[in-house]
């Protein structure tokens, strides 16, 4: 692929989208200019992106926001990751010979989330109602949408499984027992007809907020939820794990559960406040990054030469060994964050980055937590000899198998900020939920059947969740929201774009087009858990004599092709108002637009 010429950002003061899909970045846009605001832009273009990527999200996937509501005047954090049902014990699942929960199937599944939490972001922040947010959506999916290439290609690969072993996949995703052709007209009649009765069930009530808490409910505790419970209870289908399986999930469970908000997980960096999610998902990871490399002269490295990538990926080492002993839902483990983000504690993980690539996975061993880690690193020094899941999600242009995640920025005139990463329940997770129209989410492949970690199985308890937007203040005012796909590589991708932000003085489109790499040194969140120790992917946009660098420093060194790592996308609020976006150029796909 011919290299891109640097493209300048995208400008204006009435409002900035960005998604992963020019449709859905078209539809958001449109809800601002019908009088909508940021949060009832993320909403719609978050329903439009479960049409459009369908390989990558779905209606029964989860996500996390973190948003700036102007009225409120602080940084907030959605959590709209669901937990593990009540039947999801590590006793269960090891009676069903399983070492490792797979990364598809209805084992892997924890109670929907997205749909909670797009309701309560609408609710709590925009302005709009419910047939406004979920209109577009149904638009596409009864009249159809250009499929995309990769939407196809995904299809057609697991067509033979479908046939054999998902059936209500195959209905859905193969209508006359063919894939699409790429840019062909696709359409979900089945999803669309589960959403028009959504609508007209919350237009039952008078109020905005009630017909919102009434479409929560026909999902929740309504007809949705008793259609999964009554494929569920029956069903039993082919996994990762060469077996089949039933799942555990109920509707008591989903009547149970909402989606919350919380106070977000900051660091202060060189002027700028960086917010993120809880050690429930990974963003603390970026966090603790960030206290290391506050102890290097980034600024006097080349943003796309050999020191910077070195001492950044050896920085996410560190970060990343500390996630896998220490991170886990808070509600049912402690995790010692005010530790790991210290100055004292950053100083002294900062001694182990030294010109060479580390093959070693080297956790921080704190005070208190000795057994913790001493399971941990018992567990983690036999990988499972089993090669990737087929669903397994990672960056796309490694297998048309595998699925991803989209990402959404938003913000408006009046100030209101969004950075949201929606995932789970794509065409490749699990079988299509008869009548439904769309499928489940396969996030409980995070957790370890292994007792005594954080991120141990446990009913109720949110899996640690790779999904993870950032939204960042400048000088205490919140400025920037960014984000992107990309499983473990989310956090490192991120970093790469927002280091060479603060340091270079690139604009964000500059700062999004330079070239990425990420490591595979840790253990992968998905099924089957591997890894490579010294393992770094970078794009072959890289000088070479950088890589031979990288090469000679001990990375284990994999070349991406062109124009092929990341789906960064960024937007910008100025203390003027002027609204700036950008989106990356990797896939063609992703999108930026403002007026």
């Amino acid at each position: 692929m011919t290299a891109f010429t640097t493209r300048p950002e995208i400008l204006g003061t009435f409002g900035v989208v960005t998604s992963t899909h020019w449709i859905a970045s078209a539809i958001g846009m449109s809800i601002l200019e019908k009088g909508g605001n940021a949060f009832d832009a993320a909403v719609a273009t978050g329903f439009v992106l479960q049409i459009v990527e369908p390989h990558l999200c779905g209606p029964g996937g989860d996500m996390p926001a973190i948003l700036y509501p102007k009225k409120n005047d602080k940084v907030e954090v959605i959590c709209a990751q669901g937990s593990a049902p009540a039947c999801a014990t590590i006793e269960h699942y090891t009676r069903e010979g399983l070492k490792l929960i797979p990364g598809d199937g209805l084992l892997a599944t924890v109670i929907p989330g997205a749909f909670d939490g797009w309701m309560l972001m609408l609710r709590n922040y925009g302005r709009l109602t419910v047939r406004d947010v979920l209109e577009p959506a149904i638009h596409y999916a009864e009249q159809g949408h250009p499929v995309l290439p990769r939407v196809c290609a995904t299809i057609a690969g697991l067509a033979d499984f479908y046939r054999k072993e998902w059936p209500t996949s195959y209905e859905t995703w193969l209508p006359g027992g063919a894939a699409p052709e790429p840019w062909s007209n696709f359409k979900n009649p089945v999803l669309a007809e589960t959403w028009k009765r959504v609508v007209a069930e919350a237009e039952g009530k008078s109020d905005r907020d009630a017909q919102i808490e009434a479409a929560r409910d026909a999902y929740y505790r309504g007809f949705v939820a008793e259609a999964i419970d009554g494929y569920l209870s029956k069903a039993e289908v082919m996994d990762a794990s060469g077996e089949r399986h039933k799942g555990v999930l109920t509707a008591d469970d989903m009547a149970n559960w909402r989606a919350t908000i919380e106070a977000p997980q900051t660091y202060d960096y060189h002027g700028w406040t960086v917010a993120k999610t809880g050690p429930w998902g990974q963003g603390p990871v970026f966090l603790q990054a960030l206290a290391l490399l506050k102890g290097f002269d980034i600024a006097g490295m080349e943003p796309a030469g050999a020191d910077f990538v070195h001492t950044v990926t050896e920085a996410m080492k560190l970060a990343f060994a500390d996630r896998e002993v220490y991170y886990g839902d808070p509600n049912f483990t402690a995790v010692p964050l005010e530790t790991l983000l210290s100055d004292a504690y950053a100083d002294e993980r900062r001694k182990l980055i030294t010109p060479e690539a580390s093959l070693a996975l080297s956790p921080g061993k704190l005070a208190g937590f000795e057994d913790q880690y001493d399971l941990t690193m018992r567990m983690l020094e036999v990988p499972e000899a089993k090669s990737g899941a087929v669903y397994e999600p990672t960056m796309s242009h490694l297998t048309e198998k595998r699925g991803d995640t989209v990402h959404i920025d938003v913000i408006d005139r009046e100030g209101n900020m969004v950075s949201v990463t929606p995932s789970g329940g794509w065409l490749q997770s699990s079988p299509i939920v008869p009548g439904l129209g769309f499928c489940l989410n396969s996030r409980a492949q995070m957790f370890w059947l292994q007792p005594g970690l954080p991120s141990s199985l446990a009913p109720g308890k949110r899996p640690r969740t790779t999904l993870t937007p950032t939204i960042a203040s400048y000088e205490g005012r919140p400025t920037l929201a960014f984000g992107t796909p990309g499983g473990d590589q989310q956090e490192q991708w991120q970093l790469s774009f927002f280091l060479r932000y603060v340091h270079h003085g690139l604009n964000l489109q500059e700062a999004i087009d330079k070239p990425l790499f990420h490591s595979t040194h840790f253990p992968s969140s998905f099924y089957p858990r591997t890894r490579e120790p010294g393992g770094l992917t970078a794009e072959a946009n890289f000088n070479a004599a950088v890589l031979d660098t990288l090469r000679r420093k001990g990375h284990k060194l994999t070349v991406a092709p062109e124009w092929t790592v990341g789906r960064l996308t960024a937007a910008r609020r100025d203390a003027d108002g002027l609204l700036r976006a950008a989106a990356t150029p990797r896939l063609m796909q992703a999108y930026a637009v403002g007026r």
